[in-house]
């Protein structure tokens, strides 16, 4: 089901429809004013295009090194998965050429 949410942000206000849930849109959209806070206080911008540009980059940024982090995590978890089912491998055909 299509839910609408207005954003008004940067002086800019219009509305989008999208599939998510209406509690959903609102965390979003209030998670980017606050990237949006967070780059006016540390970049001192004051033009709008500029600050929402720049908190664009910066998220897609977060969002890259998450990324590069679970990949990492997901990487280490399937050499340990490999490590243990070769393990199991071993001990099994142990058994099977022990006991004819």
């Amino acid at each position: 089901m299509a839910n609408e949410i207005c954003l008004d942000i940067l002086g800019t206000s219009f509305t989008i429809t999208a599939d998510e849930d209406e509690t959903y849109l609102q965390k979003v959209l209030t998670q980017y004013r606050a990237a949006v806070e967070n780059t006016q206080s540390i970049s001192g911008i004051n033009d709008s295009l500029n600050i929402a540009v720049l908190t664009g980059f910066l998220l897609c940024d977060e969002i890259n090194k998450i990324k590069e982090k679970l990949e990492g995590e997901s990487a280490e978890l399937a050499a340990e998965v490999e490590k243990r089912t070769m393990n199991l491998i071993a001990k099994l055909d142990q058994v099977l050429n022990t006991n004819p």
